[in-house]
């Protein structure tokens, strides 16, 4: 009678399956609307769940640094909240010191800019009166074509432009500062979500628990627990590695260019290092920008410099990286390239953060399976050396 009772809830279950199947494959604009509400109305936490990733890696070596391990759990909250509070702290000072190290020298190039202007208008002007003394007949061609250019036409056109471009304008301030409201919003919420989350995290793993264990197969428990935890760990010496690795190319610029007695080399260094955080692909913004800034001072220094950028990038995308951040994460640098470069043309910048510590847990399990089957199956190592 059991088994019976078992086999039938079975056929229940998949004839469910089926039939949610069906309906899901006929409703996928609807069933797309109601994911990405879904994930709307998700984006603070799953924004704090970030959050409290990247900042629990500084605040637990803080932690294990600065203070002993303690008996009690009110002096081990004291010490976990002095961690987060310095751990905030150290990274506030740090993006307060890129900004005024950037800044100065971007708004220093906007007004060198700006008080070259008018001297290249006026010569632009007077190339254009000294082209038009050697070609006389263009002013006569050019006056030709102006006297059949329909005024009146393009005046009625510019102004219905103008008209619907105001309200075009408006929307668009509308929607702008909706935006940036909700933003900020669910940056605020993420972010006191995320303290929450660091302050009661070994709660909360044990609420998981529990939870896990009690409505799940042990043997299934087991795996799931074992799963998160390389998956931690792995993503945190990701997030290690990768601010290494951003270290060493910003030290790398710093002392080219100070060789080369290139200007901006603080700043260019600074903001290449920031920008590699983006693996492989994102110290190119800080090419880009430097590149500029050094345009306004010499031509000619700034092509040495995009020649030098090629150059230490060839040798940070294929040397460094694949060592650093691959050691870090356990997966060989012809893996992390490929995690890299797949990543990224799947899921653009996102993908590329995400896409090589999640290589690295697929390897690492991967791996495990088959050490383990080889057992199993009583391979000889000499088989497959």
């Amino acid at each position: 009678m059991l088994q019976n009772r078992n086999n039938l809830r079975n056929l229940f279950l998949i004839a469910a399956g089926i039939v949610l199947l069906n309906w899901s494959l006929q409703n996928l604009a609807l069933l797309s609307r109601w994911l990405w509400a879904g994930i709307g109305l998700l984006t603070p936490f799953l924004l704090g769940l970030c959050i409290a990733f990247i900042l629990n890696v500084p605040m637990k070596a803080l932690e294990a640094k600065l203070f002993a391990p303690s008996a009690t759990r009110r002096t081990a909250a004291l010490h976990r909240i002095c961690s987060l509070l310095l751990t905030i702290l150290l990274v506030l000072l740090l993006l307060i010191l890129v900004v005024f190290i950037v800044y100065p020298e971007l708004r220093d190039t906007v007004r060198l800019l700006s008080n070259r202007i008018p001297g290249f208008l006026a010569q632009a002007s007077l190339w254009l009166e000294t082209l038009s003394q050697k070609h006389p007949d263009w002013d006569i061609q050019l006056a030709s074509q102006l006297q059949q250019i329909n005024w009146e036409e393009i005046g009625k056109t510019l102004l219905g432009f103008l008209q619907n471009g105001a309200t075009s304008i408006l929307n668009s301030t509308f929607n702008v500062a909706t935006s940036v409201f909700s933003g900020i919003f669910h940056f605020v919420l993420g972010l006191v979500f995320a303290i929450y989350l660091l302050l009661q995290q070994e709660t909360l793993g044990r609420q998981l628990k529990k939870l896990l264990y009690a409505y799940l197969p042990e043997a299934v428990c087991d795996r799931t627990i074992y799963i998160g935890r390389l998956s931690n760990r792995i993503f945190s010496n990701f997030l290690t590695g990768q601010c290494l690795e951003a270290v060493i190319l910003g030290a790398m610029f710093f002392i080219a260019m100070s060789l080369l007695r290139m200007p901006y080399a603080l700043m260019v260094s600074v903001l290449v290092a920031f920008t590699a955080l983006i693996p492989v692909f994102g110290a190119f913004i800080g090419c880009g920008i430097g590149a500029f800034l050094i345009l306004v001072n010499s031509p000619l220094q700034a092509l040495w410099f995009v020649v030098l950028f090629l150059v230490l990038q060839q040798i940070e995308g294929n040397l460094i990286y694949p060592k650093v951040v691959g050691s870090s994460v356990g997966l060989p640098g012809i893996w992390v390239l490929a995690a890299v470069t797949v990543g990224g043309s799947a899921f653009g910048v996102l993908g590329m953060l995400v896409m090589v510590p999640l290589m690295s847990v697929v390897y690492a399990l991967v791996r495990e399976s088959v050490h383990r089957r080889l057992c199993c199956r009583e391979i000889p190592a000499e088989k497959y050396r």
